[in-house]
């Protein structure tokens, strides 16, 4: 009798384990299923932002296209400049509201250009985290590594019109384990995002 309890006892304990094990597998399982999780919340925020900001250049070569005379300058030329902090303006920065969103009539192309430059930046620091915009001729947007780079060649009038677009994002240095470090826009290891060359006919990314 007593040895048929033993054996129902050992039994019962084997089979506790059993669960134990279970539940510890099963819980390493979810524990990775979490982290596949963020990882894919992640990219799906920086799919976004790409599309905004690609968006966002598109928008403003078809408003240089349509004011080409100004856009094209080789000096002063009221769309060209590195925009780094957040709500920067152009040079000499015209409000909107005087003109292009009241409907009223722009004093010049150089007034329309300032205009739709300073409505144009309001609205990429309100989608880009951190926003830097860097808009300038360009033979070289790209550097020998084939990697994209903010400093502009400049070295001909006839240098092609360059859009560049960063911003603030997960830092991608492996030895960095914090989710939390962000690579800021203006740091020397964050490149541009986008780059779109502006044309007379069309625009090519």
């Amino acid at each position: 009798m007593q040895s048929s309890i033993r054996r129902r006892r050992r039994a019962s304990g084997f089979s506790l384990i059993e669960v134990l094990v279970a539940l510890l597998v099963l819980s390493f399982g979810l524990l990775g299923m979490v982290g596949l999780q963020a990882t894919a919340l992640q990219n799906n925020r920086e799919a976004r932002l790409q599309s905004v900001a690609v968006n966002l250049a598109r928008e403003l070569a078809e408003m240089m296209r349509g004011n080409k005379d100004v856009a094209m300058l080789a000096t002063a030329n009221p769309y060209v400049g590195d925009f780094s902090a957040i709500g920067e303006t152009p040079a000499s920065p015209a409000s909107p509201s005087s003109c292009l969103s009241t409907g009223l009539s722009c004093a010049n192309a150089t007034a329309v250009a300032n205009a739709e430059l300073t409505d144009w930046l309001a609205r990429v620091s309100a989608s880009l985290p951190g926003a830097r915009v860097k808009i300038c001729p360009d033979s070289a947007p790209y550097s020998t590594a084939g990697l994209p780079q903010w400093d502009c060649t400049a070295a001909t009038t006839t240098d092609v019109i360059v859009v560049k677009i960063g911003w603030t994002h997960l830092s991608t240095n492996a030895s960095l384990q914090d989710r939390n470090v962000r690579s800021n826009s203006t740091s020397s290891d964050n490149l541009p995002r986008v780059i779109l060359p502006v044309t007379a006919g069309s625009t090519t990314l």
